[in-house]
């Protein structure tokens, strides 16, 4: 296709002489918007974008998405940052009509809903406001376009960040909360074993230890030994969704998890969507940003489908007798909403729970206050649950650690209403 029909030469799509407009350019600072969202953006993804740009064409705007979107996104995840900031960057809706003349986009005096100005992602907001826009150059009159962000995209302070949803954070808020995340430490109670240890004030005799003091002393007076009962952490278990529906809670929970894997022994982690997949082994790299690329490159189903049951039931037949040995606790995170409307379900959730010492589901949807759960697949884990909490934001997390710091956990009457609420 040639220039008449929608196209641009190449001279015309490199260079920056008032023929040519600053497409380049526009397509730099789209990059950099991207790499502040969170995204792996370089000078080459840029070269390579204007490159595919160029072979492409411009005649439609579904075209010049998927050609920017093949050269900037490379992991699941990424898509939703990418689109947004796509549909944000490029919003100018005449924008491809007038590419003829490489007009550059205006991010003022926007028509968007309310609806969708709330439904923006709060990184993508974020990096918009921090890079500023592209070089939009002067109007007629000689006067520079102005830029206007709407309020919401603005970060809190500190003291509301222990409250706020993972959901609404901006990119500084998500930093400074991983850090926060990797200073948390999860005290799991101590329980019994069936050892014992020596010690001097122990509420049992140690008869053994007694008669070998006894012979090495050769005294007609026998001191009596004493022994008390070795406790230790019991193991944690954690099985977390990656679902759609759970893919930005997931992504802050990994760290987490990667937090409690370096602070104590005996913690397995596994991951499920469609399939089940263990990435204990990942989770011990000492950095997290390694650790998560690890686990992005072995998982195959994030942001995809949930089949709950079926991933259980991977989980009772092939790793329930490795890692639930000495009354293991399970954390499972999840909201419940399952693609196979809760096959099989209950009765993984029987064997489970009959399993370990204690199951404790974790889900991000009790931050609504009329939250019950309904859905097939809540319905049928819900009686056999020993606690039910909240995991949307940091001071759940550190609600967390102080209940399953305690023995009792969740009062009987709590769970009797949530049972309740799910018949």
């Amino acid at each position: 296709m040639n220039s008449d029909e929608g196209t641009l030469p190449r001279a015309k799509l490199v260079a920056n002489d008032p023929n040519g407009g600053r497409l380049a350019a526009n397509i730099m600072h789209f990059g950099r918007v991207l790499r502040r969202a969170g995204l792996p953006v370089g000078p080459g993804k840029v070269l390579r974008a204007i490159q595919a740009v160029e072979a492409v064409g411009l005649s439609r705007r579904e075209d010049f998405y998927w050609t920017l979107h093949s050269v900037f996104v490379n992991r699941r995840d990424h898509r939703e940052v990418f689109d947004q900031a796509f549909h944000v960057f490029w919003k100018n809706p005449n924008l491809l009509e007038r590419v003829m003349a490489l007009i550059l986009p205006s991010f003022g005096h926007s028509e968007d809903s309310e609806e969708d100005k709330e439904e923006l992602s709060r990184r993508v907001a974020d990096a918009l406001r921090d890079e500023g826009g592209p070089d939009l150059g002067t109007d007629e009159d000689g006067e520079g376009e102005e830029i206007e962000l709407d309020a919401v995209m603005s970060f809190s302070k500190e003291e509301v960040l222990r409250q706020k949803d993972f959901e609404k954070m901006t990119t500084e808020e998500l930093e400074a909360t991983r850090q926060a995340i990797r200073r948390l430490r999860l005290p799991i109670m101590e329980v019994p074993t069936r050892r014992f240890l020596s010690h001097p004030s122990g509420a049992r005799a140690d008869m053994r230890a007694t008669l070998r003091a006894s012979a090495r002393q050769g005294s007609d007076m026998i001191l009596l030994k004493r022994k008390k009962q070795k406790t230790r952490h019991p193991p944690l278990v954690i099985l977390c969704d990656i679902s759609g529906s759970m893919d930005r809670y997931a992504r802050m929970l990994l760290h987490f998890m990667h937090a409690i894997t370096n602070d104590r022994d005996r913690v397995h982690t596994f991951l499920f969507g469609t399939r089940l997949t263990n990435v204990t082994r990942y989770l011990r790299s000492r950095d997290p940003d390694v650790a998560i690329e690890k686990i992005g490159d072995v998982v195959e189903d994030w942001a995809g489908g949930t089949r709950i049951g079926h991933c259980l039931e991977s989980f009772n037949r092939d790793w329930s007798r490795r890692v639930l040995a000495q009354g293991a606790v399970v954390l499972l995170i999840t909201d419940g909403l399952d693609r196979e409307s809760g096959d099989g379900l209950q009765g993984q959730m029987e064997r489970l729970q009959k399993s370990c010492r204690r199951l404790v589901w974790l889900n991000p949807l009790l931050r609504y206050e009329a939250f019950a759960p309904r859905a097939m697949g809540a319905r049928a884990m819900m009686p056999f649950v020993d606690e039910f909490r909240p995991v949307h934001n940091l001071e759940s997390l550190q609600q967390l650690a102080l209940v399953l710091g305690d023995p009792h956990g969740l009062h009987d009457t709590e769970m009797r209403v949530w049972r309740e609420r799910a018949a």
